[in-house]
């Protein structure tokens, strides 16, 4: 029985001693942060990753750490050799529907800015230019005098757009394949990319080699195979914008055409505006070639400013493999907690810090352009930390990794040792106050409960509380 007491006194005494250190201890350290850098690993053109401290809160000894990865590349302008062919009929002076302007001023302004952004601060690209319709004198048209060389390749802006300028609108019908086959004579045999704009209002109604009757099944072939030649000089980097036509449900042998169809009925079968359209370009779903923007005049500006241009730039890189691995100091894996105060919405990650490695991995398998992504984590002091990292400057992170495939296709690594840092010390001890004479003496104040003082009271009242049941105890044995 005696021993049974013995163990109990012991365990007792234990429990109100390490209570006693411990708890004042954790409660009195005080927390601080020695620095708080932000590590940034550029990677890519204009992308990064970053760690930083965004948030802490001393008193409860925790600081809450942010990862970010942002993928900020950017669409580059187009490099090599580009051909603008640009409709020059009549109907390209007549007003746009709703608009005080004509639809040649509409076309060739918006062209022009094109060329100017297109060309500013881009020595990498070269921009020419021809027309077509069909010439002025009707014995020429279905010839190749139904376009002209507006300019050559060139990356002088000025004397490009002053030759746009100056472009006359004459002829009185649409032959498209003229200004296609022009237009291929001027690129260069250079490896280069290689790029075709087509600027039109009007339906193509003649073709080389073929003017009568207007709108013949020959001439929707001949200009789409025309238009199909360019995949073996351009691939699909072929942008065609279609506008002025008020009503596309239309049989195009009205009006001037009259008595074509009767006339040339075994030439011609019988389509509307829009069935002829779908014949040469395809739709905007199902394009023959490249990209096709079948618009009304109020979108001219938009298509070929904005979408055309949008076309050329590309879009911007994605990355694909991307892994972050944030490593972690020994001592703050044994003395903090890590928790998630925020989980990323791309990806998956580490639930913990993993051992041996000291560390937690996020993998990202692609990160397009424009987007970022975030995960925030808190690191808390344990209650039962090593009073050895005490007066100590601790490195939180002191590595972090990223790891992406780059624009060559090949995995690239990237790391930083940029690390916050924090420090745990101890109370300073308060000098000792002279002790006053004895009638100054104050009476000594009753301890507060839950201080230091009471919680030692405690333990000595326990101590004599055993003390006292052993003595009885040894009488009682006594007495048997």
């Amino acid at each position: 029985m005696k021993k049974i007491l013995e163990k109990i006194s012991i365990i007792f005494i234990s429990i109100m001693l390490i209570a006693v250190i411990s708890n004042a201890s954790y409660e009195d350290v005080i927390m601080s942060v020695v620095k708080e850098p932000v590590a940034t690993i550029k990677f890519g053109e204009n992308s990064y990753i970053e760690r930083k401290v965004v948030s802490k809160d001393l008193a409860k000894k925790e600081i809450t750490i942010q990862l970010k990865v942002t993928n900020e590349e950017k669409a580059i302008k187009p490099s090599g050799e580009l051909m603008l062919i640009i409709d020059n009929s009549l109907s390209m002076t007549e007003k746009a529907n709703g608009d005080t302007k004509t639809r040649e001023e509409l076309v060739i302004n918006s062209a022009k800015s094109l060329i100017k952004t297109l060309l500013t601060d881009n020595e990498t690209l070269k921009i020419g230019a021809v027309s077509f319709s069909t010439s002025s004198e009707q014995k020429k048209e279905a010839t190749t005098e139904d376009a002209k060389l507006v300019s050559e390749l060139t990356d002088n802006q000025d004397e490009l757009l002053k030759k746009i300028d100056n472009i006359k609108y004459d002829g009185p019908r649409t032959d498209l394949e003229s200004g296609i086959e022009l237009a291929k004579k001027y690129f260069t045999k250079e490896n280069t990319n290689k790029y075709i704009i087509v600027l039109t209002d009007g339906v193509p109604n003649v073709s080389l080699g073929e003017n009568l009757p207007y709108y013949s099944d020959a001439v929707i072939e001949n200009t789409k195979k025309s238009l199909k030649s360019l995949s073996t000089i351009v691939g699909e980097n072929v942008y065609i914008m279609l506008t002025g036509i008020d009503n596309g449900d239309l049989y195009p042998y009205d009006g001037t055409s009259a008595g074509q169809y009767e006339t040339y009925k075994d030439k011609i079968t019988k389509r509307t505006f829009n069935e002829i359209i779908n014949e040469i370009f395809g739709t905007g779903t199902n394009p023959t070639i490249g990209k096709f923007y079948y618009i009304t005049d109020k979108d001219i500006e938009e298509t070929i400013t904005m979408k055309i241009y949008s076309d050329l730039l590309g879009k911007a890189y994605t990355f694909k493999n991307i892994k972050v691995t944030d490593y972690f100091s020994k001592e703050i894996v044994e003395n903090f907690d890590f928790s998630y105060v925020l989980r990323p919405t791309i990806g998956t990650i580490s639930d913990k810090i993993e051992v041996p490695s000291n560390s937690i991995t996020w993998q990202i398998p692609e990160l397009e352009a424009g987007t970022t992504v975030i995960t925030q984590y808190k690191l808390k002091l344990k209650e039962n930390y090593s009073p050895e990292i005490l007066d100590k400057i601790l490195d939180t992170n002191p590595k972090l990794d990223i790891t992406y495939d780059n624009k060559e296709g090949k995995s690239e690594t990237k790391t930083t040792d940029v690390t916050p840092q924090i420090k745990l010390q101890e109370p300073k001890k308060e000098e000792p106050k002279p002790t006053p004479q004895k009638e100054n003496l104050a009476p000594t104040p009753i301890p507060k409960a839950g201080n230091k003082g009471s919680i030692a009271m405690v333990v000595v009242l326990g101590m004599a509380l055993v003390a006292v049941f052993y003595n009885k105890y040894d009488k009682y044995r006594g007495i048997k």
